[in-house]
């Protein structure tokens, strides 16, 4: 037994240093019996713990290593009181007054001791109402909103401070991860230590963004209500904060009825925050609110946006400054035309025509109107620049022009026989058949057999070609269909290509910009003229006129005959899809189109119907 033991003890002594006996020695309370029967137990049990101390440890120094990594990166808050707004641009009509205006506005800086306390309360009350108690992070928020989503199953609530937003709007990506919302905590924290809550707010009020390319509540201001912060009634401060929950749906301008259902919410929290009474809230909701575009043309955006394409490439990157950029846009007529287009677009909305675009220019090129659809605020895209659609008959003029240069002559007779081209038979309008025709009373009855025709001896490369020259800058398909216009234009590049016959036979090279000057009046930019191609012989060009003058004498575009020497050319496509009339007097070329966006069929809309309506009207 003696010897036993020894041995015992001898192999204990052996294995005193081993971490697994230490650890052994804890648990070692039992009698032998028990040790016998719980050796396994403790031995798993002590593997366990040794791996939860293991990864513990892991851990620990993960976290902190990962922390120390997302503070280091941090970027520098040194600048974030400095407000580096977009340039400021003022598009002004020919005659100085403003269309419209881009970027900082000419706004200043906002500073809240220069606001009536109830605008920036509005904000503070809807979007954090405990901003002056916290310490960049709201934890009563952060728990609430906690439990009200695991309540709801769902994202219902968010609990980011106005400095959380200012950490992760002005120094952070949109990147969604672990990484940027560590350095969103870090930086709130960094920010309420580096800079004071009044700080806090102006860089907040100053960087947020309020929709319809508006940031910054001075712009903001200027942009929705024509007048700057410090002006706000509290019905309209109200509006603009209930818009930061979603500028696009909360947008007064795209949805002036929510907006407003809004603005209510933002007045009840201000009264459950102690910020108004129940009177004060009711007052509000009677308040009148600023119309930003009051005097300003209707639409006047479509043209504004087509100039800043311009301004773009004029001055690039390279200069901040504010500037004014004076156009071409004739005050007058630009809101007749914005006006008449509207009008008729609501007087045959029964028709299925939902649509419309115009342009007008002079023989110089200067752009004097331009309509690019019926409502900026529901749709920003610009039928007269961008749109490209089918031109219908409208697009013949290329044919006989390029038959003209080959001398033909208008009294020519032509066929109005049936026709089949690999399997194509062209169709008139009222589906009947003339016999020989002059190429005068095929062009005014817009015969599409005798047109054919003409183009068969002409060739589609030469009409083509033609139609390029003369302004047609979209592809044109080498297809037969083309000659009764199966080919997509913009509404600018038909004004401009009919300008050629309007300006002589030269080129008509469209522009928006006289000139561009700073608020010290310094010229940055002036349009000069250049000398213009001739495009047209003048032979070519008097047939031309006559023709386009028995349109309106006698043909689909009588419409236009109360317009004093109006010549121009109707268009409808098949289906009634598109419907035009591009045509010019003595002083102006114009084009008019009508359809539907996405290209459904009106009902019976015609060139020489509702388009040259439209024209006419804007004409006269």
């Amino acid at each position: 037994m003696v010897v036993k033991k020894k041995k015992k003890t001898a192999k204990k002594k052996k294995n005193t240093s081993s971490f697994w006996d230490s650890i052994k020695k804890i648990f070692n309370r039992n009698s032998k019996k028990e040790k016998k029967t719980k050796s396994k137990p403790i031995k798993s049990f002590s593997v366990l713990l040794l791996l939860l101390v293991w990864f513990g440890v892991v851990g620990i120094v993960g976290i902190g290593g990962f922390w120390w990594y997302c503070k280091v990166s941090l970027p520098d808050i040194s600048k974030a009181l400095y407000v580096d707004r977009a340039r400021g641009i003022k598009i002004l009509a020919s005659n100085g007054e403003e269309i419209t205006s881009y970027g900082g506005n000419f706004s200043k800086p906002v500073r809240v001791d220069e606001l009536p306390e109830f605008v920036y309360r509005a904000i503070i009350d809807t979007e954090d109402r405990r901003f002056f108690k916290h310490k960049g992070i709201d934890y009563i928020g952060l728990f609430r909103a906690l439990g009200v989503n695991i309540v709801k199953m769902r994202y219902a609530q968010g609990a980011s401070t106005l400095t959380q937003q200012v950490a992760k709007n002005l120094f952070l990506t949109r990147e969604k991860s672990i990484k940027r919302k560590v350095q969103e905590y870090i930086l709130a924290k960094k920010l309420e230590d580096s800079f004071s809550k009044k700080q806090i707010l102006e860089i907040y009020l100053n960087r947020v963004f309020f929709g319809y390319g508006t940031y910054g509540l001075n712009s903001a201001a200027k942009r929705y209500f024509n007048k700057e912060a410090k002006e706000l009634n509290l019905k309209e401060a109200a509006i603009l904060a209930g818009s930061l929950k979603a500028p696009s749906k909360y947008n007064y301008f795209a949805n002036k009825d929510l907006s407003l259902k809004r603005a209510e919410v933002v007045l009840n929290l201000m009264q459950r925050a102690g910020t108004l009474s129940l009177e004060e809230v009711n007052e509000a909701l009677n308040l009148d609110v600023s119309d930003a575009e009051a005097g300003m043309i209707l639409g006047g955006r479509y043209f504004g946006d087509y100039v800043m394409e311009e301004v773009s490439f004029l001055l690039g990157d390279e200069t901040y400054e504010d500037v004014y950029v004076k156009t071409t846009l004739d005050w007058n007529l630009q809101q007749r035309a914005e006006y008449l287009l509207r009008k008729n677009l609501r007087e045959n909305k029964n028709k299925n025509v939902t649509e419309g675009a115009v342009v007008i220019l002079d023989k110089d090129g200067a752009v004097r109107a331009l309509s690019g659809g019926f409502d900026y605020k529901k749709s920003q895209f610009n039928r007269a620049t961008q749109a490209r659609r089918q031109a219908g008959s409208a697009f013949k003029l290329f044919v006989y022009l390029a038959a003209f240069e080959k001398g033909f002559g208008i009294d020519e007779l032509i066929s109005d026989e049936p026709l089949n081209i690999n399997g194509w038979e062209p169709k008139n309008y009222d589906k009947k058949h003339r016999g020989a025709v002059s190429v005068r009373e095929a062009f005014w009855r817009s015969l599409n057999v005798a047109t054919v025709d003409l183009a068969t001896y002409v060739g589609l490369d030469d009409i083509i070609s033609l139609a390029y020259r003369m302004g047609i800058s979209d592809n044109i398909s080498r297809n037969p269909s083309i000659i009764l216009g199966a080919t997509e234009v913009k509404v600018i590049d038909m004004a401009r290509a009919y300008g050629v016959v309007f300006n002589g036979g030269f080129e008509v090279n469209p522009f928006v910009i006289d000139k561009i000057y700073n608020t010290d009046n310094k010229v940055i930019y002036e349009h000069k003229s250049e000398e213009k191609r001739r495009i047209l012989a003048e032979d070519v060009v008097d047939k031309a006129r006559s023709i386009l003058r028995d349109v309106v004498v006698n043909g689909t575009g009588k419409g236009a005959s109360k317009v004093k020497n109006a010549r121009g050319k109707t268009g409808t496509t098949q289906n009634y899809r598109d419907a035009w009339f591009v045509g010019f007097n003595d002083k102006y070329v114009g084009a008019v189109w009508v359809g539907n966006d996405d290209n459904k069929p009106m009902k019976e809309v015609t060139g020489g119907g509702m388009a040259v309506k439209v024209w006419s009207d804007i004409f006269r």
